[in-house]
């Protein structure tokens, strides 16, 4: 069983920042990937930010320069520090993990969501 458990979303006015956290727990054999999409009303969930085992980080271009994606390998855990927040941002984020289990081998998981508002 594996879990992926978010927190860190809320509201925030523009220029703010907020930084969300995902921590995965369960038969974890190794995390190849984890990362962060987004999905505004009315709008395809799309990738935000993603770092890979070797910590490769990629981003996309509308948060390049404002979002980081750093992490902590003993806790399993991956962060999205977001600065220079703006209305745009606003939408409900997920945490996303590519793992290998002891139980199931390789997977997708994905988070439960958390709401990210940015009011102007």
């Amino acid at each position: 069983q594996v879990q992926l458990v978010e927190s860190g979303g809320g509201l925030v006015q523009a220029g703010g920042s907020l930084r969300l956290s995902c921590a995965a727990s369960g038969s974890i054999f190794r995390i190849n990937h984890m990362g962060w999409y987004r999905q505004a009303p009315g709008k395809q969930r799309e990738l935000v930010a993603r770092i890979t085992s070797g910590g490769s980080t990629n981003y996309a271009d509308s948060v390049k320069g404002r979002f980081t994606i750093p992490r902590d390998n003993a806790k399993n855990t991956v962060y999205l520090q977001m600065n220079s927040l703006k209305p745009e941002d606003t939408a409900v984020y997920y945490c996303n993990a590519n793992l290998d289990t002891y139980a199931r081998g390789r997977l997708e998981y994905w988070g439960q969501g958390t709401q990210v508002t940015v009011s102007s």
